[in-house]
């Protein structure tokens, strides 16, 4: 089934309108998987695919499912999360105040609408009009600094909201940020929110030189930011372009602040804290906030940072205060996102590269035109879907824009009368790296080449994921030195790399025996990398560094992973049918199967996990002995419509107490289905697979006294 995204919030909201129940369902059932995998990629393995504004309208699409079924609701949906898990590598940072995040608009309109729920929330206490604050939404990694008697003490990230991760080590780097305030008097106590960045130009220049030094190019600003910020070693920070400014606080003691939020950032200037005081302005109502939002957008294109929207809030505190909150949303602000910006420019060629996976992908090669504040000279096609929609021909004008989270892309054509008589862009036949005959496997978009690990340019990027941080983490294998080990023949599959030795290693270029002698070492060293490392390195589709991780502390061993079914395989945490397929076929296939055992033979641990550290998602951790032995120990619940008594979070935390799992669709590893008023297409599916349902009562039997804890 298509599940296609409109780029219209109109478009999003008539459709939803039209929708039955069990329609919303279904779209529910696509929906929330794919925008915590989402959710996953961008907070967890900073590898989004998709961006902010495609990101912002599906939400707002989720958002509008849910008012209109609130019985649909999900356990699992992001509407119930301010922002994503902290990664676990850093220290935690809780949130004495939550950080939360903002609601989104879209039109003007919905500024307005905006306007309208203020009102009606202050009533008779609403005045004539209500002036505004407008600020540049910044494209960077939110952050809290704490300040004690005016000294830096603490900075974290947001994580969820509640709990983020300890950055401090970072923040003291960044030169934008005091490491102490001045002014008299001082609060005993501040937390202040704002935003880490890069600006443009300082980004483009250490994209130049990571280039030069033979180091993968960041992929944005932002994604760079947030990597850096999550990182151990303070030397990364220290050495990047950062900088930062504060848009709110979180908590003041021993002050009394301003009454105005404007008024309160100016004192936060006065103490030495840098506010983007160029952008921010104060309107006297909502239709001169809309012309300042308005205003703003045109401006971006030529600002020396990323923003993709304005935030607009309600400049009075006091009236803030008597909004109050949502479950993850100020009533008195509201982020306004503004479309990726576009601008023409002249194709002057495609190129088709070669992932490390054999995906074939074609890129434009562009003349230079200049969009979302960055200089850009290529731009993604995509795939050959994508071709095909654009009808695109050599020497066409072209659309392209930059949407932040991804690199620029081709938008559409600009047809003209010379259109029709341009030679089109067509995918070639065989891969132009190796001369392989491409294919496109049956029920995917994607063209490939199949030579997996005799095609040279699958084989250097995939040497590259090997020896990348969140792999077998090789210190001073560079991309360089891949292309000369792969030249000389001496390496061509990853187990090749544990035969290197010193002697070997100096036949190369500029390369001496300290530095031969390092990366044997570090070689070495990776071997007991640890199961959720060595997996990821193997370089399965789709499964990255968190997916690995979650793999191994579900089956503990790679034999267990190796063998899995695909059923099996789906019922990890975060794993659905189509990623559990991809990761049968891989094993399946007699290459890669001969390639880990080149690996073990090599040395290479892949160690089991201790059964202590093995956390398997959706089942009780440690259940106790009536637990163990309930007629529910093992079995698959899944939770459709409303219960009679019990929430569906009351549910699912008992049937987890007494050893079941519970996961969020029907499928046949489902042993009940427990169904309340308003099940939807749960039902009929659970019903067409034969799955026992049950009410509430009869779960409640099989329950009995246990209870969680």
């Amino acid at each position: 089934m298509q599940h296609p995204v409109e780029s219209d919030p109109a478009a999003t909201r008539a459709r939803v309108s039209r929708l039955s129940q069990e329609q919303a369902a279904d779209r529910l059932a696509w929906l929330v998987p794919e925008l915590n995998r989402h959710n996953r990629l961008y907070h967890r393995e900073s590898a989004p695919e998709i961006d902010d504004r495609t990101y912002d309208l599906m939400y707002r699409e989720l958002e509008l499912l849910e008012a209109r079924y609130p019985a649909l609701v999900r356990e699992d949906s992001p509407t119930l999360r301010v922002g994503g898990d902290p990664v676990g590598h850093l220290a935690p940072f809780p949130h004495r105040t939550p950080m939360l995040s903002l609601g989104n608009a879209f039109s003007a309109d919905e500024l307005r609408e905006f306007d309208g729920r203020i009102r009606r929330q202050l009533g008779e206490a609403a005045p004539e009009s209500i002036p505004f604050a407008v600020e540049g939404k910044l494209d960077g990694a939110a952050v809290e600094l704490v300040y004690e008697d005016g000294v830096l003490t603490g900075a974290g990230t947001r994580g969820d909201g509640a709990v983020g991760e300890d950055i401090l080590h970072n923040v003291k780097t960044i030169r934008a940020i005091p490491r102490r305030l001045h002014g008299d008097p001082l609060p005993s106590r501040i937390s202040v929110r704002g935003e880490v960045f890069f600006p443009l130009e300082p980004f483009e220049a250490m994209n130049d030189a990571r280039e030069a030094r033979g180091e993968k190019r960041f992929e944005n600003p932002r994604n760079a930011c947030a990597g850096t910020l999550r990182k151990k070693d303070p030397s990364f920070a220290a050495a990047s372009p950062l900088t930062f400014y504060a848009h709110s606080f979180g908590e003041v003691e021993g002050l009394e602040l301003p009454g105005s939020h404007l008024a309160q950032l100016v004192q936060l200037s006065e103490w030495g804290l840098p506010v983007n005081s160029d952008l921010n302005t104060r309107h006297p109502d909502i239709e001169e906030t809309i012309l300042r939002v308005a205003e703003l957008g045109a401006l971006r294109n030529d600002l020396p940072y990323e923003i993709d929207g304005a935030v607009v809030k309600v400049d009075d505190t006091a009236l803030q205060a008597v909004l109050g909150f949502l479950t993850r949303t100020p009533r008195w602000a509201i982020a306004f996102k503004y479309p990726p910006p576009q601008v023409h420019t002249v194709l002057r060629g495609v190129e088709f590269q070669v992932g490390r996976t054999g995906k074939v992908t074609p890129r434009a090669i562009l003349a230079p035109a200049r969009v979302g504040g960055v200089t850009v000279s290529s731009a993604t096609l995509h795939n050959a879907d994508h071709l095909t929609r654009l009808d695109l021909r050599y020497g066409d004008t072209v659309a392209i824009e930059r949407a932040g989270d991804v690199i620029p892309k081709v938008d559409r054509v600009i047809v003209d009368a010379d259109h029709a008589g341009r030679p089109a862009v067509t995918y070639p036949d065989t891969c132009p790296a190796c001369g392989t005959h491409l294919e496109r496997p049956e029920g995917e978009v994607d063209i490939r080449c199949p030579n997996s690990l005799s095609c040279p340019a699958q084989l250097h990027a995939g040497l590259r994921h090997f020896v990348s941080r969140g792999a077998m983490d090789i210190d001073g294998l560079g991309t360089k030195l891949i292309t000369q080990l792969l030249d000389a023949g001496l390496v061509r599959r990853p187990s090749d790399l544990y035969r290197l030795d010193v002697p070997t290693l100096c036949t190369l270029e500029r390369v001496g025996q300290r530095s031969a002698q390092s990366l044997v070492d570090a070689i070495a060293r990776s071997r007991d990398r640890g199961l959720g490392h060595a997996l990821a390195a193997l370089g399965i589709p789709e499964v990255g560094e968190a997916t690995a991780r979650d793999l191994s502390l579900w089956f503990g061993t790679l034999d267990a992973i190796m063998e899995a079914s695909p059923e099996a395989l789906a019922e990890v945490h975060g794993i659905g049918d189509k990623v559990a397929a991809r990761v049968r076929r891989f094993f399946d296939d007699p290459v890669f199967r001969a390639e880990v055992e080149r690996l073990r033979q090599a040395g290479v641990a892949f160690p089991d996990v201790p059964e202590e550290r093995r956390t398997p998602r959706g089942a009780s951790e440690d259940p106790d002995a009536e637990a163990a032995t309930s007629p529910i120990a093992g079995r698959t619940f899944v939770l459709t419509g409303t219960l009679p008594t019990l929430a569906r979070s009351e549910a699912k935390k008992r049937i987890l107490a007494a050893g079941g799992k519970v996961t969020g669709s029907v499928s046949k590893r489902t042993h009940y289905l427990v169904a309340g008023d308003a099940a939807g297409s749960k039902l009929d599916k659970a019903k067409k697979l034969e799955i026992p349902i049950i009410d509430e009562a009869a779960l409640l039997e099989m329950l009995g006294s246990i209870q969680p804890d």
